[in-house]
């Protein structure tokens, strides 16, 4: 599986275009992929106005010896924004920041103690836009199991892991609706029994896997 995921994300973005690209040209890109799209299935889709602002987030894929796993994050519930919400190592891109692959290393280490080096990065999936107003590369990096986290008590709560089969059965991947501000929201949740994963991050594994799939 590792070399199957390893050849289709090389193939999906050859030489590291898209997780080298700079923040700069990537907030005035317009994903072709939004949360919008998720929450207005009706076809009208409002979205922010340019630039977005650039983000990254690390999707680490474990190389266990039982199979891979996806390593997520439970955010702290003191957060201001998306509290107690699971996610993805990861955050806006600051200006030392060269491109994509930077700021999701740099985010990993500073939320989880993810040492960079411990990170083999393969590629980036294209950008996904949220109804925040962000776009954000999804980098791509298989993990050395041999890892110490020291997670940032301030920003996370809890790291955990879930098997990649999980992810990639589409009996695991629901799109379900709640009303939002008088509107029906849409968004994707994994129901995972122990993690309730949902809306970006949900609705980018689901992409993650509907490439696996489409490129086999």
């Amino acid at each position: 599986m590792k070399q199957k995921i390893r050849k289709i994300v090389e193939l999906h973005d050859p030489e590291c275009w898209r997780a080298q690209r700079p923040a700069e040209k990537r907030a005035w890109n317009r994903p072709a992929l939004a949360d919008q799209a998720i929450y207005r299935p009706d076809g009208v889709i409002p979205r922010s106005e340019l630039p977005l602002k650039p983000a990254a987030v690390l999707v680490p894929l474990v190389d266990r010896p039982e199979g891979l796993t996806v390593l997520l994050t439970k955010r702290s519930p003191k957060l201001t924004h998306h509290a107690g919400q699971v996610a993805f190592p990861g955050g806006r891109c600051d200006e030392e920041d060269e491109n994509a692959i930077d700021t999701a290393l740099r985010e990993a280490q500073e939320e989880i103690g993810l040492l960079p080096e411990k990170v083999d990065i393969v590629g980036a999936l294209e950008d996904y836009e949220t109804v925040t107003g962000y776009t954000v590369s999804p980098v791509v990096g298989f993990v050395d199991p041999d890892f110490e986290l020291v997670p940032d008590p301030s920003e996370v709560d809890e790291v955990f892991e879930v098997p990649l089969e999980f992810i990639l059965d589409e009996n695991n991947q629901t799109l379900e609706s709640r009303d939002w501000q008088g509107k029906k929201r849409h968004y994707y949740v994994c129901p995972h029994p122990e993690h309730y994963i949902w809306g970006a991050t949900a609705a980018m594994l689901v992409r993650f896997s509907r490439l696996l799939r489409e490129m086999s």
